[in-house]
């Protein structure tokens, strides 16, 4: 497919690449009102309001259908028909603007690596990562908004796009993005900038894989461990609160397939199970770093900190970068929440917003800033701290789980209570 692609005039795969962006968007809207939790009749390809007048076929023109919409203002409310309209125009320009980045420019490569014959060499490998990020950043697109309307993210959204990666990463190492290797670049993997050590090719790699296959699972099935009462207690309301849940079934099976499959990549072995194997600590970093966080700030503040669908989204963006890129995201997304929080205020005079957009913003940010982030800071300080950023991690969890405890007990003096 790809040797059918690259050969194309470039003029040519940006107007293609342009409608696949006004269909993503049409996409992302259906999700952002079909999957949310309270679902709307917004739009030409859903049901319609009872009371909204018949719809034609201009209704279903992307960009264009949501002028003729504007009749349903007095059931979703006015102007409710710009932003959806909005993303498309905005998804229409930015998908073949991000394909340009991503595979002329070539500036994901290290800064060493941007020649005209490197570009030509590597491009193969940029419209792979292009064509999988085109799933990540839909998945992302619909999140932000759902969020933002309902502070909420569904697994509706995160899961399907967590199996995705898992199975991108299985066909092919070359979804993750380089880093700067000796003498080219390499796609990053769960041991970079460290050489993979045989062991993670034997039991050691299957058992890591599994537990945190299994987490996963069982973590979306019951996302709350009990244990004031003891352990046999825990683990009694876990299962009965597994087996409550009304797709219980459904998730065994995932967690059932899903082992047969890395039990079989396993068998393989070599550069797939190294990539899928990437993917799945990806997935198990970047979920764990936010549930932990989740787990300390519930518990310092005494009500819930973040939602868990922030847990599953970082989830799904390690599994698609790679836990190095996760955790970048996550630091990086304070500084994208200064812009979006000014921007949400002057919109809405609101400033208070959920945080799955501002991962979602820092997501994007340390993909386009890839190299400056991978050379500039993480290789750097890998080198010198190592396995010490765990200790260090989990020092500052504390630290700040500390600081979140005193600022409850102070407020609720303030407050009388």
């Amino acid at each position: 497919m790809i040797n059918f692609w690259i050969p194309l005039p470039i003029e040519l795969r940006l107007v293609l690449l342009s409608l696949t962006g006004v269909l993503l968007g049409v996409i992302s809207n259906y999700a952002i009102y079909n999957l949310a939790w309270d679902r709307r009749p917004i739009g030409p390809w859903c049901r319609a309001h009872p009371d909204a007048p018949a719809r034609s076929i201009t209704d279903r023109i992307p960009i264009l259908g949501w002028l003729g919409m504007r009749r349903e203002n007095h059931l979703h409310g006015k102007g409710f028909w710009i932003r959806p309209m909005g993303i498309e125009v905005a998804m229409s320009i930015g998908i073949p603007a991000y394909y340009w980045y991503v595979t002329q420019t070539a500036s994901l490569l290290p800064i060493g690596f941007r020649a005209p014959k490197d570009i030509v060499a590597a491009e193969s490998w940029m419209t792979t990562v292009f064509a999988a990020h085109l799933v990540l950043i839909t998945i992302m697109v619909a999140a932000t908004f759902i969020d933002f309307d309902e502070r909420t993210i569904p697994d509706l959204l995160t899961i399907p796009g967590t199996i995705l990666a898992l199975i991108f990463s299985w066909c092919s190492i070359f979804i993750f993005l380089p880093w700067d290797a000796p003498n080219w670049p390499e796609p990053i993997t769960f041991a970079s900038p460290s050489p993979i050590a045989m062991v993670w090719l034997g039991p050691k790699g299957w058992w890591t894989a599994i537990l945190i296959w299994t987490g996963w699972c069982f973590a979306l099935a019951n996302r709350r461990v009990i244990l004031r009462h003891g352990l046999a207690k825990a683990v009694a309301y876990f299962v009965a609160s597994l087996v409550r849940r009304y797709n219980w079934q459904l998730l065994v099976a995932i967690w059932l397939a899903g082992s047969i499959a890395i039990r079989v990549a396993y068998s393989f072995g070599g550069i797939p199970w190294i990539s899928l194997l990437s993917s799945l600590v990806g997935l198990g970093v970047g979920g764990g770093v936010v549930w932990a966080i989740r787990i300390v700030g519930s518990v310092a503040m005494n009500r819930e900190a973040l939602g868990f669908g922030d847990v599953t989204l970082m989830a799904m963006v390690g599994a698609f970068i790679g836990w190095q890129g996760a955790v970048m995201a996550f630091f990086v997304s304070p500084i994208a929440a200064i812009a979006i929080v000014l921007v949400y205020f002057i919109l809405t005079r609101n400033a208070e917003i959920p945080f799955g957009p501002y991962l979602c913003a820092g997501t994007m940010l340390t993909i386009l800033w890839w190299d400056d982030f991978v050379s500039g800071w993480f290789v750097g300080n890998f080198a010198i701290l190592g396995q010490f950023m765990l200790w260090l991690f989990l020092a500052l969890l504390g630290m700040m789980g500390v600081m979140l405890y005193c600022y409850r007990v102070v407020s609720d003096r303030f407050r009388g209570e």
